[in-house]
């Protein structure tokens, strides 16, 4: 338990003990008390007096200073009774300087000195790195580099499809949902049930949307709706891009993004020999915000030669896509929960929810399907065709392994669905 401190008085009867006996053994004996808790007593004692004589004495000086100089700081020394002993004075070129925070940096911190009298005479900055700036030059740089050296792939012809009798294929579209692939994790089958590695990603995402594609009903257009987190980590370190969680990681970034890209490539040109048209959304998930970025502007290179292929480029995590009657909403679901995103879309694209009456928001994030019909509008959570990691093994996270497609009417709003299972 700490003591409470000294008063005056204890302080003045000590010094006035020591005066009186001569030191401090014998004054700790002339009032019964411990030597050691008496002189510690004391020295508290003489350092309020030195204290004391100094707050009484003369203030420091205010030296002259030569034509051109200002005082910078001025230190006074005194001895152990209190007195003045000597001051020195520190001067400087007049003037202020100023420090400038670097390009690309922010202000994280700033001491200061000052002076007797309050006034500022020096002052450090200290700076950080911009995240959001370095995040910036980073896309960028990455954009021009894929800009300068991406070719246009061969464009594909239209396919000859001989229209059943009383066929309606012009007012068809067909969805073929992928989300949440995690390309780039890696899963132990004997841990988490079934593995999931580089090759096992590019097997099972190709060869179950060709399946997708091979048995949905003829439609004018495909829309390729990759809905987020296609890539499993966002840099040259398994990371999360927002918290820093370490990943369970299948080799090398480059190596990853090589399998991605083919993976898309291989999914849009096998489509284009069902459609006339064909959409691509590549949306941001929260483990691949910059990794969407760099692949829409890729694939908009990759097939500039192909008027065929519409490449969504809105850099916006919330996008909408209409078709006759229907408006088809997307986002990842890392940002808003599903409760808010019938009136979120409501307010961020009102014109086309006027125009429309079927209303159909696709959301992923939490790998399970989950449909819920709210007024006007459905907001469908489509699952993943990925294994679990151990994360959400251990977590126990389960659901049922699968992907959907879709099909809408332009006038008679959904009218098919498909459910396919993981095919390697």
């Amino acid at each position: 338990m700490s003591q409470a401190p000294l008063t005056p008085e204890q302080m003045q009867q000590a010094l006035d003990l020591v005066a009186e006996h001569g030191d401090t053994c014998a004054a700790a004996r002339a009032v019964g008390m411990a030597q050691s808790t008496f002189s510690h007593r004391w020295r508290k004692a003489k350092a309020w007096q030195a204290q004391r004589q100094i707050q009484a004495g003369p203030r420091p000086i205010k030296p002259d200073t030569p034509d051109g100089f200002e005082v910078r700081q001025v230190s006074t020394g005194y001895d152990a009774e209190g007195n003045v002993k000597g001051q020195w004075v520190g001067s400087r070129l007049e003037g202020s300087y100023t420090e400038t925070v670097p390009d690309g940096h922010i202000v994280k911190g700033m001491s200061t000195l000052v002076d007797e009298q309050g006034k500022t005479r020096a002052q450090w900055i200290k700076t950080g790195i911009d995240p959001d700036h370095q995040k910036a030059a980073s896309e960028a740089a990455i954009l021009a580099a894929i800009a300068e050296r991406v070719q246009p792939l061969d464009r594909i012809p239209t396919p000859a499809v001989l229209e059943p009798l009383g066929g309606d294929r012009k007012n068809k579209l067909t969805l073929y949902t992928m989300t949440d692939c995690h390309v780039g994790m890696l899963a132990w089958g004997l841990e988490t049930g079934a593995p999931w590695d580089l090759d096992i990603a590019e097997r099972c995402l190709v060869n179950t949307l060709t399946a997708m594609i091979d048995a949905a009903p003829e439609s004018a257009v495909g829309v390729l709706n990759q809905l987020g987190d296609f890539l499993h980590f966002d840099s040259m370190k398994p990371l999360t891009p927002e918290h820093g969680h370490v990943l369970d990681a299948d080799s090398r970034y480059q190596k990853v993004v090589k399998v991605a890209v083919r993976v898309i490539i291989r999914v849009i040109r096998h489509m284009l020999t069902k459609h006339d048209d064909v959409w691509v959304l590549l949306n941001e998930g929260n483990h691949d915000p910059a990794g969407s970025v760099w692949l829409r502007v890729m694939f908009e290179l990759l097939f500039r030669e192909n008027p065929r292929v519409h490449i969504e480029d809105s850099p916006l995590p919330y996008v909408v896509k209409e078709w006759g009657c229907n408006m088809l909403g997307f986002h990842h679901g890392h940002l808003a929960k599903k409760e808010k995103l019938p009136l979120l879309f409501a307010s961020h694209f009102a014109e086309i929810w006027g125009r429309t009456t079927n209303r159909h928001i696709h959301t992923g994030h939490y790998h399970c399907i989950d449909e819920k019909e709210h007024p006007g509008v459905t907001v469908l959570q489509h699952p993943t065709l990925a294994a679990p990691d151990a994360y959400a093994i251990r977590g126990g996270w389960i659901s049922k392994r699968q992907a959907m497609s879709i099909t809408y009417h332009k006038t008679k709003g959904q009218i098919g669905r498909g459910i396919f299972l993981p095919t390697e």
